[in-house]
């Protein structure tokens, strides 16, 4: 072998190592993961032990990632008979109107028996979007609980079910999340982006469930995360955390965001089964 035949075959390698990682990286963007958690709730009333909550983040409905995507994620989801269905934000990627349509329309067809609730994300709000993307919500027989709060009935016991706007761009309302919960009431409350936790002070909010985070998205061996957007660094990059006042669940999320590849963090849906605590 020549020097010219040598630099050939490393200049082939080198190029060859970029795509054949972004060819994974957009393989892996669609091969979602179903994870099952078992979350204890303090003070879950007894009727609720048991319940299955789906938790779909970040879709992020857009050039990269498609409404057919967004579809096969409501077959797997509603294929789960989950008793309810939780959307944590981040449902359009860019700025033309027809993802926020077509993409909220798709989700429009999750069933769940204890139903479908949604709060808004960061991308939801930017473009001038979020009154479209809140109508739509509505539009698809979503329950749209931006700042809002539903009271679930069972055998004579309830369960909140409270979200609040977005961090970044929203002007989030725990009072209004919460409405009447006594204190010895608990809440489930949705909030797109983790970090709010840490802000938390009242013990009434038994779970968090959020998004945000996309998991690192892309997890470089040796280098660690593309990005995270978040203060408080791996605090929340994904799963189980318990924050100053309550304990929160953040998912990897559905979509990409920036790059439209996932590397060593796939997207998944969440199927979280709620059990009592020593608190109830």
């Amino acid at each position: 072998m020549n020097r010219r035949q040598f630099l050939r075959i490393v200049a082939g390698s080198a190029l060859a190592a970029p795509v054949g990682g972004m060819i994974y990286g957009r393989v892996e963007a669609g091969w979602i993961d179903v994870t099952h958690h078992t979350i204890a709730v303090p003070r879950l009333p007894p009727p609720f032990i048991g319940t299955t909550v789906a938790l779909l983040t970040d879709p992020h409905h857009g050039p990269f990632n498609s409404l057919s995507f967004i579809q096969s994620i409501v077959e797997r989801t509603n294929a789960l008979r989950p008793d309810l269905i939780a959307l944590g934000g981040d449902y359009i990627q860019g700025s033309p109107r027809h993802y926020i349509t077509s993409g909220i329309a798709a989700l429009g067809a999750l069933r769940a028996p204890l139903g479908v609730y949604a709060v808004p994300g960061n991308h939801d709000h930017l473009f001038g979007h979020i009154g479209a993307v809140r109508r739509a919500l509505r539009e698809g027989g979503i329950t749209d609980l931006t700042n809002a709060g539903h009271w679930i009935e069972r055998d004579g016991h309830r369960l909140r079910i409270g979200g609040v706007d977005d961090l970044w761009h929203g002007k989030p309302n725990l009072d209004a999340a919460l409405g009447d919960t006594a204190d010895e009431e608990v809440c489930l409350l949705l909030c797109h982006n983790p970090d709010y936790a840490e802000k938390l002070i009242d013990r009434r909010v038994g779970l968090m469930l959020s998004g945000h985070m996309h998991g690192g998205q892309i997890v470089l061996p040796g280098l660690g995360y593309h990005c995270l957007p978040s203060r408080y660094g791996v605090k929340y990059l994904q799963g189980l955390v318990q924050a100053p006042c309550t304990q929160v669940f953040v998912s990897r999320g559905l979509g990409t965001v920036g790059l439209p590849v996932r590397i060593r963090c796939r997207p998944e849906i969440n199927l979280l089964t709620l059990a009592g605590s020593p608190e109830s």
